[in-house]
């Protein structure tokens, strides 16, 4: 069974609301600096967004085994 955690941890109507929140435009990657001091925030859904973020951006550059 797939684990479909993702899909359920991002609501389709907050879609770019963390990029919103950090001034980041639309279509450029949300720099690392931005991202390490918005997990230190009083806010917690910001910092909530931030670490969700965080996550994803280490499952999306993992490598893909080659297949033979």
């Amino acid at each position: 069974m797939v684990n479909k955690w993702i899909k359920q941890a991002i609501n389709p109507k907050h879609k770019g609301a963390l990029r919103a929140k950090l001034h980041v435009k639309s279509g450029e990657d949300i720099p690392l600096s931005k991202l390490k001091k918005a997990e230190k925030s009083k806010n917690s859904t910001l910092r909530k967004e931030a670490v969700l973020a965080e996550t994803l951006r280490k499952t999306r550059h993992k490598k893909k085994r080659a297949l033979k």
